[in-house]
């Protein structure tokens, strides 16, 4: 069984920025998309980002497009989630997904879905607040 495990959450400042951290340890590892979720307090999970394991695609929810960079390392099985010019309202849980592969699939499942992906990691909290 693969398990995911965050990191490098803590408290930033407005406009700050910082470096998530997903690894990846147990069994053989296998991926199609790496993705990352948010969770505020009292609102439900959404989407960040995700990138496809193998093309490296990417792909954004606006609210971020132009702030946040995913990364991925295929040796270490690890994803990153660079954050820049943070805003209060990012303050969250941060979640990172595999979406193992599919056989047959004819195409990608949505990115931006919770249910395309099959293994979560438990998260780790993001402040930002002066």
């Amino acid at each position: 069984q693969v398990q995911l495990v965050e990191s490098g959450g803590g408290l930033v400042q407005p406009g700050g920025s910082l470096r998530l951290s997903c690894t990846a340890s147990g069994d053989t590892f296998k991926s199609l998309l790496m993705g990352w979720f948010r969770q505020a307090p009292g609102k439900k999970r959404e989407f960040v980002g995700a990138i496809n394991w193998d093309s490296g695609r990417r792909v954004y929810a606006e609210s971020v497009k132009d702030r946040f960079t995913i990364d991925r390392d295929r040796v270490k099985n690890a994803v990153y989630l660079e954050m820049n010019s943070l805003r209060s309202e990012y303050t969250a849980d941060y979640f990172c997904a595999n979406s193992l592969p599919r056989e047959g699939a004819q195409s990608e499942p949505p990115a931006n879905m919770e249910w395309t992906y099959d293994i979560w990691g438990q998260g780790t909290q993001v402040t930002v607040s002066s």
